[in-house]
């Protein structure tokens, strides 16, 4: 503000009073009675802003004498001026004069101590807006800061950081420092403006002594005096705000700071602070909001999530395992070998995210963590170690997450800290700095080997699977020899026997786990010294290794790919990325033989059991895929023909299930789709007139090439369900995106620049590979045939067939197909085809076979199959064809063409779910008859859900009824059960089972029981498989199962019934150990969590889970609170004196166990329907439930129930969030988080403000609100930014009304520049 002095004569009086008193020495206190009288006559309000320039424009520097400052002084202290705006007002003209004016550069910094840190009555005055706003105009705060709010608490925020960081420049240029700074020079006047005289005494020694050592205290009493405001509970608060909304400037100040707390020599003479003090003063953990908490509910709230470190003892009681707080990671992880579940998200990404999202709302340290990861791992390994057989996902599966994505995502988190601690130092530091040296952190890296280090008390989880025991053995021989100093090469572990060591080699899972890391460089060999790693040593090798023997080493040697060579390189896995760009070298560049060789190794051991390096291998076969155009082609077909034999050996080696799996895991379906789709649409186009011989000897066609590429692509997505699924809100499900558009879009995604995600390892590695392939876009409009066979697939799912029109180019082919199935039939009376082949009837029976199958490509013959099929159960219906004839005539067109069994497929899901058609009886005569083990298969379901407590339909009322099948259902499974079980067929059954099973399950009961006894008596050692998919069903048809089930997981996690397998409580006993008819006893009960993550995925009505859950997790806080007071009263008749103690004991195992049921709850509500069931959790199902009103009593300790139940819904919803968004804004799923969040914070705004009535208990609600805001604040303060700044104004009102000040504060402290204002104020009030 500027002020003219001349414009009132008043001012002119009370500068001439001033003199007058000046002159006569009169006393201060008279004087300021003299003025205040003066003033209060002629109506000025004070304090005065006008006066502070008044007396500041007098003193400097005309009349810088004791006597002026004493006037000054006594104003401060009579209130006559507002001390703020004299201190900033002295700040401008004292600091550029501070070595010409010491003594008035001391006075100043006397008046700051004295004023700067009392600012609560300064913002209670009736002129603090006038006043602040009189500071900005005078320090010209906006033009530094560059905030448009006008608030008085932002204008103090500023203010106070201003006055701080001019003491600290100064303070930096009095001691040469300042040049040293990334800026050289300050933003504040500081410089002296003036030649450093001193009037008639420049030539005075004593007195220039006397400046000296005056000007060399100033400088020592500035730094004490910045340390005083970092330390100082009010204005340390204060400048965390500016640390939190002036980020750019308070990365400058504080790289100031430290340059003067390592450099200060002023420093060394002070008593107050040292060097060490000052630099902790900057540390990032020092200011905080939240010193102390004094509020009640928040001191129970602490409690309830001081139990989140692994070491707690508490976590212990009750049977709650320490390891339990990872639970939605255990869930994670076993969800993630769901066989249906083929994942366009990378594993890695998945599970990085969810890490984060455990360790924050957690609250543990990064050894916690990792341990927590390699338990949850070893733990899924286990749970399968002798995994039933089937088309299920086995151990490879398991050993990929443990031993490869677990430690990938291990190395990108290290990775991550160091590109963050660099982009610090480079923001903090400069690039060019010349005091400090960077060093990378290391304390992740530390925590990873503390952990593994810690594992090996973990026995019970480290015993390795059969199929791996070899590959352990040898880890730990490899370690033992490196500690015995004997250097031996993989050659030597390609040939010996662990039974001719000297020492016991005996290894585990630990042993496997850190070679995989050594490999991936997250430690080194000194991993083989730690205590206990290895059993002895050896003085010398058992035996040498043969000169030339098969495998890695000799071939990298340069022998030969001979067949011997092959085979031995398929057998065992590549140990470095060495040994696989070198046959990744063969297949791009070696000829046709070798190409296949190359091909036939990568999709080997390397692929399945190449732990150490298969990020590699999925890369190399991926990029394979898609083989560039030579330079020198010129032919008019596509180039992929040539590449035929050895597309179709990378095809049929990756078709198995768990290498369809590993593929999803490490993120690489959508380019594997976006790969297989050219191969599709060539050789579906393709004539059958050519074929290509594979060194084996087998010969295949275009046709083969074809439904093999064909049957691989469809796996990727649920072909067979209907275009619309269930969805929730305004987002499709998971399951509902997986099309073939989709996965283009997500691969698409994948090209993103380099510049745009340098930070992220995983997306850079999906980069790479979609750019080696394609460095363009890739969409299904580039692939015209396939586009036309998805859209007719459509079309057969959600409508009837449409008229076939005589004599069109598809009804030929319709006949054709037809007289090929049913040769035989169409000589008798009874033909089903509408048009007869003219070549039928002449035809040789030397050449029937060959004759009858028609010439086209692949594409037309699918867009015929619908029509085909269609015909002949129709004929079926009407008796024209057997049951047997109809299934032979499938049969062979599906093995003329096997990529029409995926349109058979589609057909039968279609018409089935129509219900158009009779049943069928299952009599053993016409249709195959499940007689034989059905009542077997119904005692086995009995035995899988005997843990749940649900009612197992009978499958035949008094076991007289018939079984009866759907017609199409019964074509379609006596169609599979013609396929043999061996690797031929194998992937070809990998498609259908699944669709059978999906089919099966939309029949009423019990067709799925029926359908697995007729496989059962095919497939005897897939019983177990098939009598586990069978039992999924009873959930399908019943939704009170579901409920049930629900119930028993519950019960199982949190220990609450007196059932063996879940009396201890816990993961193990919600995903058990396994099961199957292998184990002692037969087979057993199946963990409830496991028979949830497998049936949740079919469930069509999912929305119904959010409430259940709810009601659920407070049906469970009461039983776990009033079980807990009743053993407190036992304890406490037993002693009174340690009944307290008791108390607090039992308190803190009921909180951990309340936390553990709502972390269950919020991983069910997150895996049964992702992003679209969280959001609509909080958005419509929490809201309705606060508001309805509940009739059950909480029974005995109403309080304490209804608080917990509170902390638990809390705990609840901002894990569901968090889940769902992340707790920072990395994800694309972060986006949606504003409006839903916003949504749900304007509910508790409203609520608190009286305008939504509730109907919940006044505890609970209670508990509720100032749990989620805590941790929002505590574990998401990022979530706090997207929440409008009205609304974070009004909940922090209505917190302040339950005197939850602290937490208030802490919420507005980051809400952002909106909030600062308010959180300024809060603050100093709170003084």
């Amino acid at each position: 503000m500027e002020f003219n002095l001349q414009s009132s004569r008043l001012w002119d009086d009370v500068v001439e009073q001033t003199k007058v008193a000046k002159e006569k020495g009169i006393d201060p206190l008279l004087w300021a009675l003299q003025v205040s009288s003066s003033l209060s006559s002629s109506g000025v309000a004070l304090p005065s802003t006008e006066l502070a320039h008044v007396l500041v424009n007098y003193i400097c520097w005309d009349n810088n004498i004791p006597i002026l400052w004493k006037f000054l002084d006594k104003a401060l202290m009579m209130k006559l001026v507002p001390p703020l705006l004299v201190l900033a007002l002295l700040s401008l003209r004292v600091m550029p004069c501070r070595r010409s004016h010491p003594a008035a550069y001391r006075l100043y910094m006397e008046l700051l101590k004295r004023h700067a840190f009392t600012l609560k009555f300064q913002i209670n005055g009736p002129d603090y807006q006038k006043v602040m706003k009189s500071i900005d105009a005078t320090l010209h705060l906006f033009e530094i800061f560059g905030l448009q709010a006008m608030e008085p608490g932002i204008l103090v925020v500023e203010f106070i950081f201003s006055i701080v960081w001019q003491l600290l420049d100064a303070s930096l240029d009095d001691e040469g420092l300042l040049e040293l700074t990334e800026e050289r020079v300050s933003r504040w006047a500081i410089t002296p403006q003036e030649m450093e005289i001193d009037g008639h005494d420049i030539y005075d020694e004593k007195k220039i002594e006397y400046h000296e050592r005056l000007r060399n205290f100033n400088t020592t009493m500035a730094i004490e005096i910045i340390g005083q405001f970092l330390q100082n509970k009010v204005t340390s608060r204060i400048l965390y705000l500016a640390r939190r909304n002036m980020s750019t400037h308070w990365v400058s100040f504080i790289q100031s700071l430290r340059l003067l707390g390592a450099n200060s020599a002023a420093l060394k003479n002070s008593k107050a602070l040292t060097s060490e003090a000052l630099l902790e003063l900057t540390s990032d953990s020092r200011v905080v909001l939240s010193r102390e908490c004094k509020t009640s509910s928040l001191q129970k709230f602490h409690a309830v999530m001081a139990f989140g470190s692994m070491a707690s003892s508490a976590g212990l009681c009750h049977g709650a395992s320490r390891s339990d707080l990872w639970l939605p990671l255990d869930l994670g992880l076993e969800d993630a070998m769901d066989g249906y579940l083929v994942n366009t998200t990378s594993a890695i990404e998945i599970i990085t995210g969810l890490i984060k999202t455990l360790q924050a709302i957690n609250g543990t340290n990064w050894h916690d963590t990792f341990l927590g990861l390699w338990i949850a791992s070893l733990r899924l390994v286990q749970r399968e170690r002798d995994p039933i057989e089937g088309p299920v996902p086995r151990l490879d599966t398991r050993l990929c997450m443990l031993l490869s994505i677990i430690t990938l995502v291990i190395s990108d988190l290290i990775e991550e800290e160091k590109e963050e601690s660099a982009s610090v130092d480079e923001t903090e530091y400069g690039s060019t700095n010349r005091w400090k040296e960077k060093k990378f952190p290391t304390k992740r890296r530390d925590d990873l080997v503390s952990s593994l280090q810690v594992l090996s008390d973990y026995q019970g989880l480290l015993a390795p699977p059969k199929s791996v025991v070899s590959a352990a053995n040898q880890a730990a021989a490899r370690a033992m020899l490196f500690v015995s100093g004997i250097n031996v090469g993989s050659a030597y572990f390609e040939c010996v026997n662990m039974k001719d060591m000297p020492i016991n080699c005996s290894g585990n899972m630990r042993h496997l786990i850190v070679e995989a890391c050594i490999a991936r460089n997250l430690l080194d060999t000194s991993a083989y010294f730690w205590p206990g790693y290895v059993n002895g040593r050896i003085n010398q090798i058992p035996y040498n290794v043969p000169a030339q023997a098969p495998g890695w080493s000799s071939f990298m040697k340069g022998a030969p790919l001979t067949s011997v060579m092959i085979n031995a390189l398929v057998s065992s896995p590549a140990s470095s990325l060495a040994e696989l760009e070198k046959i990744f070298e063969i297949a791009v560049n070696g000829s046709d033989d070798e190409k296949i060789s190359a091909a036939t190794i990568l999709c080997g051991a390397s692929l399945i059991r190449g732990w150490n390096i298969q990020e590699y291998t999925v890369q190399f076969i991926t990029r394979l895929m898609s083989p560039p155009v030579p330079a020198d082609f010129t032919g008019s077909d596509s180039h992929l023909i040539d590449y035929a034999p050895m597309l179709n050996v990378l095809i049929v080696g990756i078709a198995s299930v768990d290498c369809v799996q590993i593929f999803s895991l490490h993120g690489l379906v959508p380019q594997l789709a976006c790969s297989l789709m050219p191969i599709c649409e060539v050789f579906g186009s393709c004539v059958p007139n050519v074929s290509w011989t594979l060194p084996t000897g087998e010969e295949i066609s275009p046709h083969a090439v074809f439904s093999n590429a064909f049957a691989l692509l469809l796996k990727l997505w649920r072909f067979n369900h209907p275009p619309i699924e269930h969805g929730v809100g305004d987002v499709p499900t998971v399951g509902s995106q997986l099309t073939p558009e989709y996965l283009l879009l997500v691969r698409n995604s994948h090209l993103l620049s380099s510049a745009n995600i340098h930070k992220d390892r995983n997306k850079r590695r999906l980069s790479e590979v979609a750019s080696s392939s394609s460095p363009k876009p890739v969409f299904l409009d580039s692939f015209p045939k396939l586009k036309v066979w998805y859209r007719q697939h459509q079309r057969c799912i959600a409508a009837t067939l449409s008229v076939l029109v005589h004599g069109t180019t598809v009804h030929q082919t319709v006949d054709g197909l037809l007289n090929m199935m049913f040769r035989k039939i169409n000589r008798g009376s009874h033909s089903i085809t509408s048009v007869t082949s003219g070549s039928s009837s002449s035809s040789g029976p030397g050449n029937e076979d060959n004759s009858l199958k028609p010439k086209l490509p692949a594409w037309d013959i699918l867009e015929a199959v619908p029509y085909v099929v269609d015909a002949a159960l129709t004929a079926c219906a009407h008796g024209r064809l057997s049951p047997r004839e109809l299934a032979t005539g499938l049969k062979d067109l599906a093995d003329f063409l096997p990529a029409s069994l995926a349109t058979i497929v589609s057909y039968f899901s279609a018409e089935v779910s129509r219900g158009v058609w009779k049943a069928v009886v299952m009599n053993g005569m016409d249709w195959p008859s499940p007689a034989a083990n059905l009542s077997n298969v119904e005692e086995h379901i009995k035995k899988i859900l005997a843990a749940t407590g649900v009612d197992v339909p009978r499958l035949a009322a008094g076991g007289s009824s018939p079984a009866t099948l759907p017609l199409p259902l019964a074509a379609f499974v006596s169609l599979t059960i013609t396929y043999k079980i061996d690797k031929a067929s194998e992937r070809f059954l990998n498609l259908a089972g699944p669709a059978l099973e999906s089919l099966a399950a939309d029949c009423p009961w019990p067709c799925m029981p029926i359908v697995a006894s007729l496989w059962t008596q095919k497939a005897k050692r897939w019983f177990d498989f098939l009598v586990f998919s069978a039992s999924r069903t009873v959930f399908l048809h019943n939704s009170d199962a579901i409920v049930q089930l629900l119930k028993s997981c519950f019960t199982a996690t949190l220990g609450l019934n007196i059932a063996p397998m879940s009396s201890n409580g816990g993961v193990g006993a919600l995903l058990g150990h396994g099961f199957g008819s292998h184990f002692c006893g037969g087979i057993s009960p199946v963990a409830p969590g496991i028979l949830y993550l497998r049936v949740f995925r079919s469930m069509r009505d999912i929305v119904f889970i959010t409430e259940e859950v709810v009601s659920l997790l407070m049906h469970s806080v009461r039983e776990i609170a009033c079980s807990g007071l009743l053993k407190e009263k036992l304890e406490k008749l037993k002693t009174s004196k340690n009944g307290m103690r008791y108390g607090q004991v039992s308190l803190a195992a009921a909180m951990t166990r309340v936390k553990l049921a709502a972390s269950l709850a919020a991983s069910l509500v997150w895996l049964s329907g992702g992003l679209g069931l969280v959001q609509s959790l909080i958005k419509e199902t929490l809201p309705s439930w606060f508001i309805s009103v509940h009739r059950s009593d909480w029974e005995e300790g109403s309080g304490l129930v209804a608080m917990l139940g509170g902390y638990a819904l809390a705990y609840f919803t901002v894990l569901c969030g968090a889940f769902a968004w992340g707790v920072d804004s990395s994800s694309s799923a972060s986006r949606r988080r504003p409006k839903i969040l916003g949504t749900h914070m304007e509910f508790l705004a409203s609520a608190l403000d009286g305008n939504i009535s509730l109907g919940c208990d006044g505890a609970t609600w209670r508990a509720y609100v100032s749990g989620f805001v805590s941790l929002m604040v505590g574990c998401t303060p990022n979530w706090v930014l997207d929440v409008d700044v009205d609304v974070l104004r009004r909940l922090s009102k209505g917190l302040r009304q339950w005197n939850e000040e602290e937490l208030a504060l802490a919420l507005l402290g980051i809400g952002g520049v909106g909030t600062m204002g308010a959180a300024a104020d809060l603050i100093i009030e709170k003084d």
